[in-house]
């Protein structure tokens, strides 16, 4: 039975096994879940009227470990039931535009907040270490996850020298990028939802070439996990339009540091290296343009007794 159906069903199956309270807060969750998914314990019980403990003992009630694992169990409902501008405009539909800055950066918040909470530190240790152990390391992320693949790929190049990223518009072209995956190797996928089939189908040839798969993804029951012994799972913000992959991107920071500080000899060789040639072909410009030669200046001339 599906994480849906399993939450409709415990609230019709125990319904008269409820607390009055509790029967407030099922009648709600029945009728308002697209409201009742953006509302912590607290938040809905005080829309009832019952305590946030009331809240939590209902979530126990109906069988989950806690309100958390009650709540991906709705938010499960809502990404089943609700399209994408759906979602939208239960989310934001009654915000005044002066307001929407700060509640979607609030969001934002919300959402690292919920992934530090709920992140498994274990699996992070897990994950640092495979990639420290790889031979190879594959990095995967399409569409929206695109950008993603691309800033973890660009910081593990500037850590190791055996880093391919995938980029790809078609399964055969991932297939063929990856030809030489095995046992040595690591796949880091990145899917959020709606998933990616091409990373999934990435991820199961890397499995079945006996490679290491480590996943960045939403949920548990997500189903890049399917092939992967190493979950990072982060809160991503399936109730809008627009895909909120701070967090996702928070986890990312957290793995490249943890492996610059695993590495730290080498990083430090690679930046002061990368320093020299940024310098010596003016990658980045200071205050001032700098001349190219002794012959060629650029339009604007040096202003070095200027002060400001």
């Amino acid at each position: 039975m599906e994480q849906t159906d399993n939450l409709l069903a415990r609230l019709n199956q125990q319904y008269g096994e409820l607390s009055k309270g509790q029967k407030r807060l099922a009648d709600f969750i029945a009728d308002h879940y697209d409201k009742a998914v953006f509302m912590t314990a607290a938040k809905l019980g005080g829309e009832v009227g019952v305590s946030e403990s009331t809240t939590v003992r209902f979530a126990t009630q109906l069988g989950y470990e806690g309100f958390p694992q009650f709540h991906r169990a709705l938010e499960e409902l809502v990404r089943n039931r609700l399209n994408s501008i759906q979602r939208m405009k239960v989310t934001y539909g009654r915000v005044p535009q002066e307001k929407i800055l700060d509640n979607v950066l609030q969001s934002d918040i919300d959402k690292i907040k919920l992934t530090l909470e709920q992140i498994d530190h274990e699996a992070f240790n897990m994950a640092v270490q495979t990639i420290l152990d790889a031979k190879n390391i594959y990095v995967v992320g399409i569409r929206s996850c695109a950008p993603l693949a691309e800033f973890l790929g660009f910081y593990l190049n500037l850590i190791f020298d055996n880093v391919r990223l995938l980029r790809t518009s078609s399964s055969s072209e991932i297939f063929e990028q990856m030809i030489r995956i095995d046992e040595k190797d690591v796949i880091i996928g990145i899917s959020f939802p709606r998933y990616s089939m091409r990373t999934l189908k990435a991820m199961e040839f890397a499995n079945n070439r006996s490679a290491k798969v480590i996943t960045i993804t939403d949920s548990i029951h997500s189903p890049m996990n399917l092939y992967s012994s190493c979950n990072l799972i982060a809160r991503s913000d399936m109730a809008s339009i627009v895909d909120s992959l701070v967090a996702p991107l928070s986890v990312i920071n957290s793995l490249v540091v943890a492996l610059c500080m695993k590495k730290q000899k080498q990083v430090m060789n690679t930046l002061e290296t990368m320093e020299e040639i940024w310098d010596e072909y003016q990658v980045y410009s200071n205050d001032e343009i700098n001349y190219i030669d002794d012959k060629i200046k650029l339009r604007f001339p040096k202003m070095e007794d200027e002060h400001v």
